[in-house]
C-alpha cells in the first residue's frame, strides 16, 4: 500500500499546493531537520544554521515564497537557469502532457520523441554547423563531455600524431566541479583541496583590467594578454585537444566580461592552429548577454558547445553538448573498430526535461524574450549607474543582464575588505530583508535576472541591491 493510499479519501481531493500545505511539517520542525541532514552546496554549514535562510515551498512568476508565506524576488533566476519565471502555464503543460506518456526512457538503445524534437530546434537556433547533440543533466557533465570528445576526436581523427592530451583555458575560468571541470577551470577558494586529483593544463591570462600587472595599463595588458594566447597554442599546439572558454563573460570568477573581439581571436587562433575550441555557454546561453548564444554576437562557430541551466527554462536537470560533423564523424566506424563515444548518464535525454526545453524554447519567439533581455540592460545600466563613484566598489560589470559589483574596503587601492567581514554576504541578507533574493560570489555582489522578467521588476532588483550595498558600507566603514 503506498502513502497516498491511506489518506482519508477527502484529502485526495485537495489541490497539490493544498494538499503538500496540509502535509508538511512545522517551518521550525523543517528548519531543524535540514540543519541536521541536509547539507548544501557551497555553504559553511556552521553559519548556515544560525541565519534562519528561507524554506522555499513554491513559486509564482519571478517570485519565491517561503513556508512562512514571505514572498522573495528571485533576483539570480534560482542560481542563473530560470527563464520565463516560476509554474510558467505552456512549461508546466508540456510536462504535465509527457507525464502522461512517460517520465523516463533511456538513450541507451532507445530514442524518445522530446529528446529528438529538442535536438532539432537546438540544431537549428545554434551557430551554424553544430548539428549533433550529446544530452547530458548539468553543466559540469556537458563540459566533461566536451573534454573527453575532444581527447578522442585527436586520437581518432589523426592517429599517427602525438596524442593531444592538454587543454588550454582562461585564468579564474570556472567549468564545472566534476574533475575534468575543475582542471579546466581551477578557482582556488573552491578547488584548492582537489589539486592532486587533477590533470595538466595550460592557462593563457584573463583580458580583464581591473587589476593589471606592474608595468601595464589596461591597454598593453590587453595587448599582452593577446601574446599570451598565440604563445600558448603555437607552443602546445602539437599537444593541445582544446581550448574551454566561457564566450564573453566568466561567470563564476565575478562576472568578468572579456572586451570585445576577444572571442572572435580565440577562434581564428585556434582554428588556424588545429585546437578545438569548446564554448561553455553554461551561464551565458539562453539570452543572457542578449543574443540567444553568446557565441552569436560574435560569429563564432566552435568545435564544441556546452548547454545546461536555462536549457529547460530553468525547470529540470538538462544538459547539452553539441558538435560539428568534422567532430562527430571521427567516432563512425564499425562496432568493432571501438570508434565509439563510451560515456553516458542514466537521465540522458530525460523526456521531461526535454519536453520542458521544447515548451520554453518555444517561448522566447512566442514572447520576444531577446527583446526583453536587451530592454532590461538599458534599465539595469540606468538604474546602477549611481554606484559609478561609490568608495566601496571597485567595478560594476555588466553584460546584457549579468552583472557583477564587486566591494572593496577602499576604492583608490582596490584594497579588499577583509574576507571575515563577508561584505557580499550581507549585502544578500540585506536584500532578503527588502524582500529580494541574491547571491554573491565572495564580495562581488551578481544580479541575474530572468530574461523574461519584466522591466519593473527589474528596476526593484537593481534598487534593492543599489539599497542594501549602502546599508552594509555604512555599517562596514
Amino acid at each position: 500500500m503506498s502513502y497516498f493510499s491511506s489518506l482519508p479519501a477527502g484529502r485526495l481531493g485537495l489541490s497539490p499546493t493544498r494538499l503538500a500545505t496540509e502535509l508538511r511539517n512545522s517551518p521550525d520542525e523543517l528548519r531543524r531537520w535540514d540543519c541536521e541532514h541536509v547539507w548544501h552546496p557551497f555553504t559553511p554549514m556552521q553559519a548556515w544554521c544560525q541565519e534562519d535562510a528561507p524554506i522555499i515551498e513554491c513559486g509564482e512568476g519571478f517570485e519565491l515564497i517561503d513556508v512562512d508565506g514571505r514572498r522573495y524576488l528571485d533576483g539570480i533566476s534560482s542560481l542563473w537557469c530560470n527563464v520565463h519565471g516560476h509554474r510558467v502555464p505552456e512549461i508546466d503543460a508540456a510536462v504535465h502532457a509527457q507525464l502522461d506518456r512517460v517520465a523516463h526512457s533511456t538513450l541507451l538503445g532507445l530514442a524518445n520523441v522530446p529528446s529528438i524534437e529538442l535536438a532539432r530546434r537546438l540544431v537549428e537556433l545554434a551557430p551554424p554547423g553544430l548539428t549533433k547533440v550529446f544530452y547530458s543533466d548539468s553543466g559540469a557533465t556537458a563540459v566533461e563531455a566536451a573534454l573527453k570528445i575532444a581527447c578522442q576526436y585527436h586520437a581518432q581523427a589523426n592517429p599517427d600524431s602525438p596524442r593531444r592530451t592538454l587543454f588550454a583555458c582562461l585564468s579564474g575560468a570556472y567549468h564545472g566541479d566534476t574533475l575534468g571541470g575543475v582542471s579546466v577551470g581551477r578557482i582556488d577558494a573552491f578547488h584548492r583541496a582537489f589539486e592532486p586529483l587533477l590533470f595538466e593544463t595550460v592557462r593563457v591570462p584573463s583580458p580583464v583590467t581591473l587589476r593589471t600587472p606592474p608595468g601595464h595599463d589596461s591597454d598593453s595588458y590587453l595587448r599582452f594578454c593577446d601574446r599570451e594566447l598565440e604563445r600558448v597554442l603555437v607552443e602546445h599546439r602539437e599537444r593541445l585537444a582544446a581550448f574551454v572558454i566561457e564566450p564573453l563573460v566568466q561567470g563564476a570568477a565575478g562576472i568578468l566580461v572579456h572586451p570585445p573581439g576577444w572571442l572572435a581571436r580565440v577562434r581564428e587562433l585556434t582554428a588556424a592552429h588545429g585546437v578545438l575550441l569548446i564554448a561553455d555557454e553554461v551561464a551565458v546561453g539562453f539570452g543572457r548577454t542578449g543574443t540567444m548564444f553568446a557565441c552569436d554576437e560574435e560569429r563564432v562557430v566552435p568545435d564544441l558547445l556546452c548547454l545546461a541551466k536555462g536549457l529547460s527554462g530553468g525547470y529540470l536537470p538538462l544538459a547539452a553538448t553539441l558538435a560539428t560533423d568534422r567532430v562527430f564523424e571521427a567516432f563512425l566506424g564499425e562496432p568493432a573498430a571501438g570508434r565509439t563515444f563510451f560515456h553516458g548518464h542514466t537521465y540522458t535525454g530525460n523526456p521531461l526535461a526535454c519536453a520542458a526545453a521544447v515548451a520554453s524554447l518555444e517561448l522566447f519567439a512566442k514572447n520576444r524574450v531577446l527583446d526583453n533581455v536587451r530592454a532590461n540592460a538599458e534599465i539595469i545600466r540606468r538604474e546602477l549607474a549611481v554606484l559609478g563613484d561609490h568608495p566601496h566598489v571597485a567595478e560594476v560589470r555588466q553584460r546584457g543582464i549579468m552583472v557583477g559589483i564587486e566591494l572593496v574596503r577602499d576604492r583608490p587601492t582596490l584594497e579588499p575588505f577583509s574576507p571575515d567581514r563577508r561584505a557580499g554576504h550581507r549585502v544578500a541578507l540585506a536584500a532578503r530583508r527588502r524582500g529580494v533574493i541574491i547571491r554573491p560570489l565572495g564580495d562581488v555582489v551578481v544580479l541575474m535576472p530572468a530574461p523574461a522578467m519584466p522591466g519593473k521588476l527589474v528596476e526593484r532588483l537593481c534598487r534593492v541591491a543599489v539599497e542594501s550595498i549602502a546599508e552594509v558600507c555604512r555599517e562596514l566603514d
